[in-house]
This record gives structure tokens, sequence and C-alpha cells, in this order.
């Protein structure tokens, strides 16, 4: 299978390239700044772009199987479209050219479901960056594509474990981070297994 990863220098889209060249995929890395990405390996291959250009992201996917999007906004908590707008080009050129499967890391929060008073408050406090990535997946629900939209609670960089919780309504219990590392291994795994298509699942240690 070859893929494309978009965000591939980002935290967990770096572990993304890593583990899906270790279980054999072909993988295209769309980053604006190569230098950034420290990997290399014969079924890597590299596109220097900028997920903003509609035209360049267009060409990018053309001949891949899968995108897997683990963008993120340049602007922290200020109100943004930035998802949206990046994630409106990867559907556009991914119905463009006939490709179907897509996963999306979006964030816990998205649909209010994050439980007590600290997650009211940790939505409160993410709300324009949750409102946008809720905008991004609204337009991959509505265009007809196989998605998995991945909803991690506090990303952190602990190391890799393995053991982690999935939930496909809310959270899963006492849930409160996952190491970015876990989060790649659960998109890796959810690419190839269709009872991940068309879900949304959070995902928490």
């Amino acid at each position: 299978m070859k893929i494309i990863v978009f965000g591939a220098t980002g935290g967990v889209g770096r572990h993304v390239v890593k583990q899906a060249l270790e279980k054999g995929f072909e993988v295209t890395a769309f980053v604006r700044n190569p230098s950034k990405l420290e990997v290399e390996h014969d079924k890597l291959h590299i596109i220097q772009g900028d997920a903003f250009n509609k035209e360049e992201v267009s060409a990018a996917i053309d001949g891949h199987d899968a995108v897997i999007s683990c963008l993120g906004s340049s602007q922290g908590m200020k109100k943004s479209n930035e998802l949206e707008e990046m994630t409106k080009n990867i559907v556009d050129g991914m119905k463009e050219h006939q490709v179907k499967r897509i996963i999306y890391t979006a964030s816990a929060g998205i649909d209010g479901e994050i439980p007590g008073i600290s997650g009211k408050m940790v939505m409160k406090m993410l709300k324009n960056a949750l409102t946008d990535h809720r905008h991004a997946v609204d337009y991959i629900q509505a265009n007809g594509l196989h998605y998995t939209i991945v909803r991690p609670m506090g990303l952190t960089n602990d190391p890799f474990t393995g053991n982690y919780r999935e939930a496909k309504e809310g959270v899963p219990n006492n849930a409160r981070s996952i190491p970015r590392a876990d989060v790649a291994h659960f998109i890796v795994k959810a690419l190839t297994d269709p009872q991940y298509e068309n879900t949304s699942i959070a995902v928490a240690t």
C-alpha cells in the first residue's frame, strides 16, 4: 500500500512515517521543510509543498492508496480555519484522483465528549482549535470517503507503550493522555482494518 502523510514532521506525523515504514508501507511525506523529517528509508519519498496550495496537494495525492492527515494549526488557541482549509484541499485532491481512504487526526473534545468539570474547562480552553477540527471532520464526512477520525486525549512525548484504550462513543473512562507514538500505532493499525472505516475513535492510555 502506498500512503501519503500530511504533517509528517509533526509530533504524531513523524511517528506515523517511522511506524508505517517498519510495517512495509511505501510512504510519501508531504512537508514544508524536508530537513525536519530526520528519516531515511528506501520506501520513503519526500514531497516539499504547502498544504494551503490546492494544486500542490492534489498533485501529491495522485497515485496513492490512502491519505493520513496529522496536520496542526499554526494559530494555537486563536480562532482559525487553517485545518478546515488544508483539509478541504486534501479531500478535493482525493476526489480528483479517486483516492478513498483517509485517516484524520483530530482531538478529543470535537464532539463535546470529555466528561466532568475538568473536561468542560479543557474544551472551553481549546474551543477555537476544536471548532476548526470539527469543520474539517464535517467536510471529510460529507464527501463519501472511507474515513477514520482519530480523537486522542492529551498528547505526550512519553515512550511508546502499545497499551492504549479505544472508544467509539465518548472517551475511555478516566482518560487523560496518550503518547504520540501510541496514536501513530493506532493510525497505522486502522489503515488496513475495515472495522475502523467510517468511524470516529477516541484513544487514550
